[in-house]
């Protein structure tokens, strides 16, 4: 339990739930961090691996994004132990448990991460409704299938060209990861004349300078392929994508796949971070210090999460895409500007920008504003 608290600041975390099922053998963990500005959106992750630090962590990354992005929310996030790519029969039986036990943990709001998606949101809608990322067919826009946050990337990528020596027709990008986020967000650079050099998975790697053919690897990875099945290029260890020469490096998988033991491996002039925590604040400085510059996570891959806000109102999926371009370019420009004149890291002017509209909004609202109070469970 006193582990627990060296986590916790003025912030919050306002509530951390452990559940556990064995009948499903469901293991999972809620943190909700910060609820001042409204009920907490957040995803739910599952993978083999994952750890309550790794979900106070990304929660406390969703209380800040969602404040950047100005949305009524607060920021929570659950990660569920367990491989997502079980049977869907069982996969169905833990989500719906997992909806079950929280049925009255009415200040978190559901939506889909790493390893879950919109059918598995419509299971949870199926058992208490509170939830976003739905399929179309059940009034949702789902986030992963319209590309919402490559989307948002695609335009923190735009203005951050902005600050570099390089234009984006011709730029040689680099990904690391290619589910949902990766694709989409090569899909809408491509269209603006990057080209794709290379692509990491779980199983490796595939680098051509000369250009990989976009809709090949979206093929592969639609048919449960690695990019590693690619029709040519050369093919390497994923954990070569950090070495790969390139103009722009998008992180878009797991946290700390960059830190101090590696950073200095990269060979691009700009990071667009799209994965949640991606690059450790050490890492991050060195980078800074280095004259790379990056645009933190929370700021340049909120697309998934305005687009989830939108959904919840009731918006088109029309006006949440209006929304994210608004919203991303705009908040893109503050941090890098802020950075530029105040000679700071860009996320220390993100957390600033984020953390001013929190503390705002917690002047106004006591923590107790549920029926259940604060505290660990």
């Amino acid at each position: 339990m006193e582990d627990m608290f060296r986590f916790a600041d003025d912030l919050g975390p306002f509530k951390i739930i452990h559940i556990y099922e064995p009948s499903v053998d469901l293991k999972a963990v809620l943190v909700v961090d910060n609820i001042a500005r409204g009920p907490a959106l957040g995803g739910v992750r599952m993978a083999p691996d994952v750890s309550t630090e790794e979900c106070f962590r990304l929660a406390r990354a969703m209380t800040l994004k969602n404040a950047a992005a100005d949305l009524p929310h607060g920021g929570g996030k659950i990660v569920m132990y367990g491989d997502p790519r079980m049977p869907q029969e069982k996969k169905s039986q833990m989500l719906r448990a997992l909806a079950s036990a929280l049925r009255y943990t009415e200040e978190y709001i559901f939506a889909p991460d790493m390893g879950t998606d919109e059918f598995c949101m419509a299971w949870i809608k199926d058992e208490i409704g509170r939830v976003v990322g739905l399929p179309c067919e059940v009034g949702g826009i789902p986030l992963d299938e319209v590309g919402a946050t490559g989307w948002g990337l695609a335009h923190a990528t735009e203005v951050a060209i902005q600050y570099c020596d390089f234009e984006l027709k011709g730029a040689r990008v680099v990904f690391q990861g290619f589910g949902a986020v990766g694709k989409h967000t090569a899909r809408f650079l491509t269209q603006r004349g990057a080209i794709l050099v290379g692509v990491a998975d779980s199983q490796g790697m595939v680098h051509s300078p000369d250009g990989l053919d976009l809709d090949t690897l979206i093929r592969l990875k639609k048919e449960g392929k690695s990019v590693l099945d690619y029709p040519g290029g050369k093919k390497l260890d994923s954990n070569a994508v950090i070495t790969i020469p390139c103009d722009i490096w998008i992180p878009a998988a797991r946290p700390d796949v960059i830190n101090e033991s590696n950073v200095h491996l990269l060979n691009t002039k700009l990071i667009i971070e799209g994965a949640n925590i991606p690059i450790t604040e050490g890492a991050e400085k060195i980078l800074y210090e280095a004259g790379i510059l990056y645009v933190p996570d929370f700021i340049a891959n909120a697309g998934g999460v305005i687009c989830a806000a939108s959904e919840y109102k009731g918006a088109s999926r029309c006006t949440a895409f209006g929304s994210i371009e608004e919203k991303i370019r705009n908040n893109t420009v503050q941090v890098l500007e802020a950075a530029k004149t105040k000679g700071v890291l860009p996320r220390e002017a993100a957390v600033q920008l984020a953390v001013e509209r929190i503390k705002r909004a917690m002047k106004y609202r006591r923590w107790s504003i549920f029926s259940s109070g604060p505290g660990f469970v």
